[in-house]
This record gives C-alpha cells, sequence and structure tokens, in this order.
C-alpha cells in the first residue's frame, strides 16, 4: 500500500531532481550523465581488502555526489519513478560484466538481485534491488538482449545493520547469511543449462562483503556436491561444459557469476595494475 501511494504522489505533487534537487524534473540531465557514468562508462571495480570469494564486479558510477543523492531517494525516500534510470544504470553495468554485446547475444542475461532483509522491505514499503533490477531487465530486453530477473536468493538469517561496520566485521556479519529458495536452485540451473549467464546485481557495492556472500550462496550446492562440504571457493559448471569437473553432478553446478552494481566507492575505480605503486583506501556506504 505505501509503495502504491508513493507512485500516485509522484504523479500528482511537484517533482525535483533526485540528484541535485532542480526544480520540475525527477532527473536533470547533469545527474543522469553522472549516473550513467557518461564518457567513461562502465568500469571494473575491486574494494581494498578485497573479500573472499568476490567476483569480477562492475560500476556504472562512483558512490558520490548526484548518484549518492538518487539511489537514497530511491531506496530510503521511496522515489520510485527513478528506478527506470537508475535501471538504464545497472544494465550498462551488466552488459559490461557480461563482457561486452559480442559475448551476450547468444545466451539469456540471468539477473540474480542481492536480497533485501523483510523488515527493511516492510520499512521502506519496497524492495529497491529488485526493483531496479527489473528496470534494467527490461532496458536490455529493449535493446535486443535477452534479460530475465531471477530472484532465486534469500536471507537465511537475521544480520546487523552494515552501517557502521568495517570490511571485516561485514564479512563476519554476512558470512553463510543468504541461501538459494525453495526451487531456486532448480529454475536457475534449467536457465543456465540454456546458455543463460549469471549476474549478480545490487545497487551498491562498498566493501564487496554482499556480492562475495551472494556468490557462495550461488555456488554453494553445487560445491557440496562435487567436491564434499568444505571445499574451497572457486568456479564450477556444469557437466558438459568446457572445463566442468569429473563426476560432477548435473544439477546446481554453474560458472563463477560475474556482478552488476550502479556504484560503488569512488577509491574502488582507482586500481592500476600496471602501477606497483597504486594504493586504494576502502569507503563508501552500505
Amino acid at each position: 500500500m505505501r509503495g502504491w501511494w508513493r507512485e500516485v504522489a509522484g504523479l500528482v505533487l511537484p517533482v525535483s531532481c533526485g540528484g541535485c534537487g532542480r526544480p520540475r524534473t525527477a532527473l536533470c540531465p547533469s545527474c543522469e550523465d553522472e549516473l550513467t557514468g557518461a564518457g567513461a562508462g562502465p568500469r571494473r571495480v575491486r574494494p581494498s581488502p578485497e573479500p573472499p570469494g568476490l567476483p569480477e564486479v562492475y560500476a556504472a558510477a562512483p558512490y558520490e555526489g548526484g548518484v549518492r543523492a538518487l539511489l537514497l531517494a530511491h531506496k530510503e525516500r521511496g522515489a520510485l519513478p527513478l528506478a527506470k534510470p537508475l535501471g538504464v544504470a545497472l544494465a550498462g553495468a551488466v552488459t559490461a560484466a557480461a563482457g561486452g554485446l559480442d559475448a551476450i547475444r547468444g545466451g539469456a542475461l540471468l539477473l540474480v538481485p542481492v536480497p533485501s532483509s523483510r523488515c527493511s522491505v516492510r520499512a521502506r514499503g519496497h524492495d529497491p534491488t529488485r526493483r531496479i533490477a527489473l528496470a534494467a531487465a527490461g532496458r536490455l530486453r529493449r535493446t535486443g538482449r535477452t534479460a530475465r530477473v531471477l530472484p532465486v536468493l534469500r536471507q537465511r538469517r537475521s544480520v546487523a545493520d552494515q552501517s557502521g561496520l568495517g570490511a571485516r566485521e561485514r564479512l563476519a556479519n554476512l558470512a553463510g547469511a543468504l541461501e538459494m529458495t525453495a526451487g531456486g536452485r532448480r529454475l536457475l540451473g534449467e536457465a543456465v543449462r540454456a546458455g543463460g549467464r549469471v549476474v549478480l546485481v545490487d545497487d551498491l557495492m562498498t566493501t564487496g562483503a554482499s556480492l562475495a556472500e551472494a556468490a557462495r550462496a550461488v555456488t554453494a550446492e553445487g560445491r557440496t556436491e562435487a567436491s564434499g562440504a568444505g571445499a574451497g571457493h572457486r568456479p564450477f559448471t556444469f557437466t558438459g561444459f568446457t572445463g566442468a569437473p569429473k563426476g560432477a553432478v548435473t544439477e546446481g553446478l554453474f560458472e563463477q557469476p560475474t556482478a552488476a552494481v550502479i556504484a560503488s566507492s569512488p577509491s574502488s575505480f582507482e586500481i592500476n595494475r600496471n602501477s606497483p605503486g597504486s594504493c586504494i583506501v576502502a569507503g563508501g556506504e552500505r
């Protein structure tokens, strides 16, 4: 009910840009350019320290200025019409994570949202990541690519509020917190066997703990069946794919996913692998 009222209110009440406050527009051209990374485009991002099991992550823009304001307006203040432009930004990051246009022509893009807790969804009146993921999938389909949102992850236990926690504390807080939904493993397995590419999606990455846990949950059951409980985090493929482990059970095994987010802390964009003197400092919010 709360989400419905916010959508109706957005149609009849005066609006201002969610990024800078400019009147009479929900998103001004300047903030839109900032959101979509105009000029630079989506880029690979890596936090420091990098949590074990973190997949390759691509982000559309740094989490600062107008981008930060837009994400907070959508997530915390219920500016639901912003889901569409945020979805456009996420779609660009998904394309980069999947390897570019040429690499994704043949199979569906399977967008797996990092789940919000039930209490957060109730408090906000909507699930912001899932809403943006649906907008991103729609954008991808309109540009000729097959894309589906598969909400196959859920929280299996409660976690503490992440705000104020450091990288190591967030990793411990989220360890083992996610699992596949009932039927999610079968649904995702069928989609991957049909040629789909799994891309984990979230609105924001700071320390990478949420995405690392999502990647663990997505591959956990396959790891247990293929090589026994307690095996280390490594990629999995369906039997029949190049590099599939010998004797692997065909259900639940697939390639290590990649990940896409709208924004990441500015420092995570600054890695220069060719420079031994480069330095990164973790930052941002979650």
